[in-house]
């Protein structure tokens, strides 16, 4: 399903790593329906400055929602992790 307000989301997320200096951006939305859009961009030169940046985003990502969860960051992670193995990916 398209979302117009998403694709605008994401175009200003792009914008924001080549015109705001940022190294890397994460925008990812969850409808009430579960349907699920994503978007994950970066300025990295290689695999290993592009995987420095994923621990980054991601680390930042389930320390946040394991305080607002009142869960565990292991718990949070654990679950992430078999949700992610499921993902099909487009």
């Amino acid at each position: 399903m398209e979302d117009p307000q998403f694709e605008e989301l994401q175009e200003r997320a792009a914008n924001a790593v080549t015109e705001d200096e940022l190294t890397s951006v994460y925008v990812g939305l969850v409808h009430e329906n579960g349907e699920q859009q994503y978007f994950f961009g970066n300025d990295t030169d290689g695999n290993e400055e592009l995987q420095e940046m994923t621990v980054a985003q991601l680390g930042m990502l389930l320390r946040v929602l394991a305080d607002r969860s009142n869960a565990s960051i292991n718990e949070i992670a654990d679950v992430a992790i078999e949700h992610a193995s499921q993902m099909q990916l487009q």
